[in-house]
């Protein structure tokens, strides 16, 4: 995954709360999800993406989502609006 779209994003929605609640929006263009994510919480995210017919792709770690996103803690789903 490049983690160059997630700095090129017009905004990010970072953490589990906020991703779901963009996705419902319909504010949502790609859905960033953690490889290592808690499975349940993937699971949630993955049926809020489809609902919402956005295309989703993984990033190595939450840890390297959480860099990325400029935060010092782990990720487990960024959604992007370009």
């Amino acid at each position: 995954m490049s983690y160059e779209k997630v700095a090129q994003a017009k905004h990010l929605f970072i953490g589990t709360r906020q991703t779901v609640k963009a996705l419902k929006a319909g504010k949502v263009n790609e859905l960033v999800l953690a490889s290592d994510a808690d499975p349940v919480i993937k699971s949630m995210l993955l049926q809020a993406a489809s609902t919402a017919d956005v295309p989703v792709t993984y990033a190595d770690s939450m840890k390297k989502l959480g860099i990325a996103c400029g935060i010092n803690v782990g990720a487990a789903a960024v959604a992007i609006q370009m």
